[in-house]
């Protein structure tokens, strides 16, 4: 990422404690259901628990597994996308991105994405010695991905009882984070997104509007309003950034300033025809991106379950409330 521009038993007994409703404005009720922060962050451990998703390493190949059959056990038709690239140094690498799709016989589609590799070289470390150390990515990667899971788990039990009848489709993008810092080598960036871009999942695959989440996990995490949102899909970031305001989630989708211009994997679904936002975490106390970012602390122990819970309540109030 990117240039700004301007264990069973324990899951089971987390499950217990997510009964209670969203955080609501006095006068509206949401149709959403709740969104389980505890399960989300149990899924970004589980991610983390497999070592730094680097691109060509076994930790990679087994958390792409492991991802493909959580979907799988909520009920997703699950799509692999398998390709080759190389890196801006000339690396060649294996991508997989994973797409689990619900209601796939419906016209009407949106979607929902974010990242689940982690960067190979912590070069935003204080440290300059684990400049090329791999990091966990446990926000930057993971937290996305651990949100998207409980949308999915959730999305199942309203599949029980024919809740959502748009079409969802949850996607995992490969090799984002592997691109060339301190460079304007753009390209470098978002591989699997721009793959998907030119050659979908399924031909012809289209979509009314996508989010992209990104670094959705850290603590005093604020999100703005992104530039390059705002330029593609205005009416979009209203929708998110209302629902967050109406359910309560106001101090986390700020209005107050804006975002800057990011290079991320919701640039290329725009330039593929698709209408995208960026939800992308910042430091809400010093501005700019959060403080484990690129470095060895981007890790299970910085993860904030308030931050998940409203970020993934917000995905939920947006799939619950569009038009079928």
């Amino acid at each position: 990422m990117r240039r700004i521009l301007s264990t069973l038993l324990g899951f089971t007994l987390l499950l217990m404690g997510c009964k209670e409703k969203p955080v609501v404005n006095a006068d509206y009720v949401s149709p959403a259901p709740v969104f389980c922060e505890d399960s989300a962050y149990a899924y970004v451990a589980e991610q983390c628990a497999f070592g730094p998703r680097v691109m060509n390493s076994a930790a990679h190949d087994s958390c792409g597994e492991y991802i493909a059959r959580k979907f799988k056990s909520f009920g997703a038709v699950v799509y692999d996308q398998y390709a080759d690239a190389k890196l801006y140094n000339g690396t060649p690498v294996k991508m997989r991105n994973i797409v689990a799709s619900y209601n796939p016989e419906a016209a009407a589609r949106i979607l929902i994405a974010g990242h689940w590799d982690s960067r190979q070289w912590a070069d935003n470390d204080p440290d300059a010695a684990n400049h090329n150390t791999p990091i966990d990515g446990a926000n930057d990667g993971a937290s996305s991905i651990g949100v998207m899971l409980e949308i999915a788990r959730q999305l199942q039990l309203a599949n029980d009882s024919n809740q959502v009848k748009i079409g969802v489709d949850l996607i995992c993008w490969d090799a984002e984070d592997s691109g060339e810092s301190a460079s304007g080598n753009e390209s470098s960036w978002c591989l699997g997104s721009q793959y998907w871009s030119g050659i979908r999942h399924i031909e012809g695959y289209t979509a009314r509007y996508g989010i992209n989440l990104d670094m959705v996990g850290g603590g005093n995490t604020v999100f703005y309003r992104e530039q390059y949102s705002m330029g593609y899909a205005p009416t979009m970031v209203d929708k998110v950034w209302g629902a967050a305001q109406r359910i309560g989630y106001g101090k986390f989708f700020s209005y107050d300033q804006d975002g800057g211009y990011i290079t991320d994997d919701h640039l290329q679904v725009n330039r593929g025809g698709i209408p995208c936002i960026d939800v992308i975490g910042f430091d809400s106390e010093n501005g700019g991106f959060p403080r484990t970012w690129h470095t060895l602390d981007d890790n299970i122990k910085h993860i904030n379950k308030e931050t998940l819970k409203a970020v993934g309540q917000t995905m939920l109030e947006v799939i619950w409330t569009e038009e079928n």
